[in-house]
């Protein structure tokens, strides 16, 4: 079973792309205009800023499904990078993206703060689904490219790609945590799992525990050889005739084995992106009306966050609450503003938890709060990047409060956007960030006295303290940004046998 014994497919198309990027979304979304015509217009986030130059550079596809049932859209061309779609049904976006990806291994992979659903029908969906990325990705690749899948809803591709085409270089990069053994173990298809990411040459994670987690799950569950980051993966010799020598050795044993690689690469953000915002004069413009709006009062404390179980909302709203209560703050000095975009609204858990965190705001202010001065603003929809930066900057301490987080971004963000060497970040140890921001303000958020201690000393802090921890915060964002991630992945799963390096690479990308 743990043996790759498939040979490649005889009828496998072969495409004309040296790299692709696999992912569950396209890095652009499908808008239907009033009078019925559709545009496609650039997806905002972190993976497609890291990733566009270097698509660019590489004349790359990108294949994915487009965010809308049934769209049956041919391949084009968008701002010079080839987009493949793939197509998925109502049943699919169900039973695999809502059930399975968000409602089976979304919690699994967060220490089961909420309890996961598993359905043998989510499972055969997933399947399937995964299946028709990796026939889409084989049939768009060229002989001897590369092929990077995202993320955990695409855990099985890399397999079936090795099987399809065992030609390829293929890279695997998980964005969520992976859990320890006794947590993934509770997975009726753990084994399936482990096997499908094996299928991978270099499998990259958020976090050196996370890459850990993976090798011992390795070990237990398939009996395989690790050493360090290396897991030997054996193979047949057909398979292996089409591999590169150098990723194919011969064991103790005298069997042929492919050494697979697990290795952490913390992602990060465009940091001068977020600089350059934050010092233009319409955004700090813009965070002083945002200042003037909440009453001016002396500290302004900001939590930005999709509406998940695994953000801690309730944790920080209870420290902030018994604060309040304690009369260690007042409403006059001190509010919160809590941003809790909409994640999810169809599945029952996140339901409930907006019920909770609404209550909990509405208790809070009918408590505290003044006619002049409200103790919590809380905001549930989603803010451009001008604004988010402008919140940023008119915000004097940062709650980053994960129960548990493959990194934070948000962290990364409002660091890159105090140019002003100001502000306090106070971040959960439970989040990747934290093995890198290690001049923040490091909480335990179930704590929550020791939160509580933690948003009186940020709340206190002197302004040579803030600026002392923000400046080296700051090089940490700028020196390690989204570039230097994808260039580090890319180079590594190129040249397995070196360290993460940063210089410049067959992908365009240079030190910095």
């Amino acid at each position: 079973m743990s043996t790759e014994e498939a040979a490649p497919r005889p009828n496998t198309p072969v495409g004309t792309y040296d790299l692709v990027v696999v992912s569950n979304r396209l890095p652009v979304d499908k808008v239907t205009r009033p009078d019925g015509s559709v545009e496609w217009r650039t997806s905002p986030g972190g993976l497609v800023t890291a990733l566009e130059p270097v698509m660019k550079q590489a004349d790359g596809a990108w294949v994915g499904w487009a965010g809308v049932a049934d769209d049956e859209s041919e391949p084009f061309e968008h701002d010079d990078i080839s987009i493949v779609p793939v197509t998925l049904s109502a049943a699919d976006i169900e039973e695999y993206y809502e059930g399975f990806s968000n409602d089976t291994l979304w919690p699994l992979y967060h220490d089961v703060i909420a309890p996961p659903t598993y359905h043998r029908e989510w499972w055969e969906s997933y399947v399937r689904v995964n299946q028709r990325f990796a026939e889409k990705a084989a049939s768009v690749t060229a002989t001897d490219g590369t092929v990077w899948v995202q993320d955990y809803q695409l855990q099985l591709v890399p397999k079936i790609l090795r099987e399809l085409r065992p030609d390829l270089t293929i890279g695997f990069f998980n964005h969520i945590p992976f859990p320890a053994y006794g947590i993934f173990s509770q997975l009726p298809w753990r084994a399936q799992i482990i096997e499908g990411l094996l299928g991978a040459d270099l499998i990259g994670f958020q976090r050196a525990a996370d890459a850990g987690n993976f090798t011992r799950a390795v070990r237990r569950l398939l009996s395989f050889t690790t050493k360090g980051t290396a897991i030997d993966v054996p193979i047949d010799e057909e398979i292996s005739e089409a591999i590169e020598p150098a990723r194919v050795s011969t064991s103790r044993r005298g069997s042929l084995v492919r050494t697979v690689h697990a290795r952490h690469f913390p992602i990060s953000i465009d940091t001068q992106s977020f600089e350059d915002l934050a010092r233009r004069p319409d955004i700090q413009a813009r965070a002083k009306e945002i200042r003037a709006g909440l009453g001016n009062p002396k500290v302004v404390m900001l939590g930005v966050d999709r509406l998940d179980y695994t953000k801690g909302i309730g944790h920080r709203l209870k420290a902030f609450g018994e604060l309040l209560a304690d009369g260690a703050v007042t409403v006059e000095d001190v509010t919160l503003v809590q941003v809790a975009s909409p994640s999810r609204e169809r599945v029952a858990a996140y339901q409930q938890l907006r019920d909770e965190v609404e209550l909990t705001v509405g208790r809070i202010n009918g408590d505290y709060s003044s006619i002049s001065h409200t103790a919590i603003s809380y905001l549930h929809q989603g803010y451009p990047r001008e604004e988010m930066v402008a919140l940023y900057l008119a915000s004097d301490v940062m709650l980053v409060t994960a129960l548990r987080d493959g990194m934070n971004l948000v962290a990364k963000e409002y660091v890159a956007s105090r140019f002003d060497d100001d502000g306090v970040l106070v971040l959960s140890e439970f989040a990747g960030a934290a093995d890198e921001l290690k001049s923040a303000l490091l909480v335990n958020p179930h704590d929550i006295d020791g939160l509580k201690e933690s948003i009186l000393e940020a709340i206190q802090m002197t302004k040579s303290e803030r600026t002392k921890r923000m400046r080296a915060l700051r090089k940490r964002v700028r020196d390690y940004d989204v570039s230097r991630w994808s260039t580090a992945f890319l180079s590594t799963l190129t040249d397995p046998s070196g360290t993460p390096s940063y210089v410049a690479t067959k992908w365009g990308a240079s030190d910095r």
